[in-house]
């Protein structure tokens, strides 16, 4: 089995691709992979040189969600057919809307991570202004999932968000997204501190949340603390906000993330839009308690192994976070119901077998035969 996967290098869809792809090459799945989005660092890509079978393409065409992006767009589209002229694969898996709609006979699924009209409704509570490059947009949207063989989402909120805004598909799927519990300690003695992952200038992540409160624990902010204009919001060390109880610690490489989950006791998820959320996931599998907004994708992925706040309110994550300071036997059971959760059902390999099953389903019997 051969199969083209596109991804971007700018967040979290890379480290879900750096998952697919490790478990497809494991299964020995031939894999041609095209990025899209900026150049990818040595950093990034070192895991590729391990792998047998993959097929790496890096471009710096613009995404979808960008604006002035249409020129790369239709070039990035000829590059596509250009590689599957050439390389003949069986099934395409596209981490992007634009190329659902690719003029080639080859079956495709395409996973709707996130788009910018549920981002605008879940952050602003309504739909997103009216204007050329919005109406642009929801017609490459539209078409991307109308041309799709099939169409998976990370969760059923995702899957609901995207038939309401775009239109049903024709078929669809629900895969969660899944990490290598392995990558992970749960082991180690846990401190009194919490983490969070975020960026102060997004406003769907919402880390600001966290300078409007009295935390009674000291809060490790990981994240890139410069915004799209490049403007630095905060010291990358120095505490933060009116309590200066938030530490900034900047983007973190792999290693240092996970040595701050690991020791902390709690993961704070604060986004008012996720439509799965790795970062929550890491934690948990590193036995952090979560304490997760309470939006309806964090209700489907954590179920009971979460304790929850009102969305966007400050009073309610600060009660909460006092609660679990004077009971720690609570943060004790909820690290645990996370780990459990997380293990059981947002494994990688889990994913990766829920992919193939879409896979073999897609493709003509001949394929399945080679």
């Amino acid at each position: 089995m051969h199969v083209l996967v596109t991804t971007d290098t700018m967040g979290g869809v890379w480290t879900y691709t750096r998952e697919l792809v490790t478990g497809l090459s494991s299964r020995g799945v031939t894999v041609t992979l095209v990025s899209f989005g900026e150049i990818p660092t040595s950093d990034q890509t070192a895991w590729l040189g391990a792998l047998p079978g993959v097929d790496f393409r890096p471009t710096a065409f613009r995404l979808e969600w960008m604006q002035d992006s249409e020129d790369d767009l239709a070039a990035s589209a000829e590059y596509l057919l250009s590689i599957v002229a050439d390389t003949k694969p069986d099934l395409l898996h596209l981490n992007q809307f634009y190329y659902g709609d690719l003029q080639c006979d080859v079956p495709r699924i395409v996973v709707a991570h996130s788009d910018v009209v549920s981002w605008w409704m879940a952050v602003h509570h309504k739909a997103p202004p009216d204007g050329a490059w919005m109406r642009s947009y929801r017609a490459t949207v539209s078409r991307g999932l109308a041309g799709a063989t099939m169409v998976a989402a990370p969760s059923h909120w995702m899957l609901d968000s995207i038939s309401n805004n775009f239109g049903t598909p024709k078929f669809a799927s629900v895969v969660y997204n899944g990490r290598t519990p392995t990558l992970f300690n749960p082991h180690l003695s846990k401190h009194e501190n919490a983490i969070s992952v975020g960026r102060l200038w997004d406003f769907g992540k919402n880390a600001a949340l966290l300078n409007k409160i009295k935390s009674p624990f000291p809060i490790y902010l990981a994240g890139n603390d410069q915004n799209p204009d490049g403007d630095v919001v905060a010291s990358p060390s120095g505490p933060l906000g009116l309590h200066r109880h938030v530490y900034m610690r900047g983007v973190q490489s792999e290693a240092q993330l996970r040595q701050l989950y690991a020791r902390a006791s709690i993961y704070i998820a604060t986004s008012q839009y996720e439509p799965f959320g790795l970062a929550p996931l890491e934690a948990a599998l590193s036995r952090c308690a979560i304490v997760a907004s309470d939006i309806p994708s964090f209700r489907e992925i954590w179920g009971g192994a979460a304790l929850y706040f009102r969305n966007n309110d400050p009073d309610s994550l600060q009660e909460l976070l006092a609660k679990l300071h004077a009971e720690p036997e609570l943060r004790t059971n909820y690290g645990n119901r996370a780990l459990q959760r997380a293990t059981s059902r947002y494994a990688c390999s889990r994913m990766v077998d829920e992919y193939m099953a879409l896979y073999q389903a897609l493709m003509p019997a001949g394929a399945l035969a080679a």
